[in-house]
């Protein structure tokens, strides 16, 4: 059958066959197939679920119908995504896989206070339809963290404060963004959250570039992690000013 390539996403490599996706796999898919099939066993909605491999060796993935959002979302997208994460972060608290599991971003056990977390919850990966939101797709990124790791992460690419801008405007974006959360973190803590997930997005770049990984290696070819470390520094200076807004 023919193969489509996709948009979406900062790595590439993900293709259309049919009504399936296919990506190259990696260590790391053990770890997040075990997440998918939890996510799919709940029954949460707007997840890709794992259909196998093909001769290739690739993973099949159902395909999400819809198309992946540009980087002016609107409030309402924005507000029912972080509805949808407020749910993803519940669902998957009870996701507790024991052993030594490899991540794209770390290996380990789970710690007691940690959760499976999204990590690359950024506008690119959200699905939408003539409905609005609807799904969440390219989730090789998943690994140990906290609630405010994705909150924040969507904050910097998609309130958006990685880019200077109006301090009303993204101080409003991080408040419409907490409140539809609705799960006890403030805009003050996404505000200043955000800078330090944007630093830890450099420090996975960089060693996934180091080690070869194929996707991170893509991320130079936009300027990756020097823009995130740049850029995070930049936010640090603007943050007095749009907190004075919150």
């Amino acid at each position: 059958m023919n193969e489509i390539a996709l948009p979406g996403g900062n790595v590439g490599g993900a293709v259309r066959v049919g009504d399936t996706v296919r990506r190259a796999t990696g260590p790391w898919t053990p770890a997040v197939h075990g997440l998918l099939n939890h996510l799919a066993a709940e029954g949460l909605p707007g997840v890709p679920r794992v259909l196998g491999f093909d001769d290739r060796g690739r993973e099949i993935l159902d395909y999400l119908p819809g198309e992946v959002y540009g980087p002016e979302v609107p409030d309402d997208v924005l507000v029912d995504a972080m509805r949808w994460l407020r749910r993803y972060h519940q669902v998957v608290a009870a996701y507790r896989p024991t052993g030594h599991l490899v991540w794209r971003t770390s290996q380990g056990e789970l710690g007691p206070d940690e959760i499976i977390c999204m990590h690359d919850f950024g506008y690119y990966n959200w699905i939408g339809t003539d409905a609005g939101f609807s799904g969440v797709i390219d989730w090789d990124m998943a690994g140990p963290g906290a609630p405010l790791d994705d909150i924040a992460f969507t904050a910097w690419n998609t309130a958006p404060l990685a880019m200077p801008g109006d301090p009303a405007y993204q101080a409003r974006r991080v408040t419409l963004m907490a409140e539809a959360y609705d799960g006890g973190i403030t805009p003050l803590q996404i505000l200043e959250g955000a800078p330090l997930r944007a630093l830890r997005s450099a420090r996975v770049i960089r060693a996934g570039q180091e080690a070869g990984d194929p996707g991170m290696l893509n991320l130079a070819t936009v300027g990756e992690p020097q823009n995130s470390i740049t850029r995070s520094a930049d936010l640090q200076h603007r943050i007095p000013e749009i907190a004075a807004q919150l």
